[in-house]
């Protein structure tokens, strides 16, 4: 699986968190699980394109 997250920029956002290194892995999967969703509905919608509302 491709890194779909850049872990700098998930530190910078969850600043004063500590990020378990674990964390990174199940973050990837959840975004993973997004995009497939969103391009399974758009593709269900005759559209190559996705779209915000396919979120």
């Amino acid at each position: 699986m491709a890194d779909l997250i850049v872990k700098a920029a998930v530190k910078e956002q969850l600043e004063g968190q500590n990020v378990a290194s674990d964390f990174y892995d199940a973050l990837d999967e959840e975004v993973a699980a997004v995009l497939d969703n969103a391009a399974r509905r758009a593709k269900e919608n005759d559209r190559k394109t996705v779209q915000p509302r396919d979120l």
